[in-house]
């Protein structure tokens, strides 16, 4: 069976809950959820440079980015002159629409805001953070 190669772009301190869930969904044979988990571990790295140069790596290795837009989407990093964006999660979203990858929005909570490079792209939006319409938006249907 093929499996989709994703990157999943989350906010790690307060939403790596569902990146495990949707690890979790992965590795159980008894879910239809399959994908091969392109994105990054935890990067033990307070450098800027080191941090873009792995995330840009693994999301070139993806078909696919997931971006998990939850309640700190959009929250100003302290690092984000050197980042260039407001924080990780919009570089992941620029570098994704650069690279020319499917982008797929799940937001979380309808009062959440998405990241701003999120805005004005042809990502597709998963209103509900739920198995069947994760996999229909990753199928494209």
């Amino acid at each position: 069976m093929f499996k989709e190669k994703v990157f999943v772009s989350f906010d790690y301190e307060n939403d790596k809950n569902y990146k495990f869930l949707l690890t979790s969904w992965n590795s159980n044979p008894s879910f239809e959820f399959t994908f091969d988990d392109r994105s990054a571990k935890e990067i033990q790295s307070d450098s800027v440079s080191v941090v873009k140069n792995v995330l840009s790596r693994k999301i070139n290795e993806a078909r696919t980015v997931i971006v998990i837009v939850g309640k700190e989407a959009n929250k100003l990093h302290p690092d984000y002159r050197e980042i260039g964006y407001r924080n990780w999660q919009n570089y992941e979203v620029a570098k994704a629409k650069a690279l020319g990858k499917k982008l797929i929005a799940v937001q979380i909570n309808s009062q959440y805001t998405y990241p701003e490079e999120l805005l004005n792209s042809n990502a597709s939006r998963v209103y509900e953070f739920s198995q069947n319409a994760i996999i229909k938006a990753i199928r494209g249907y």
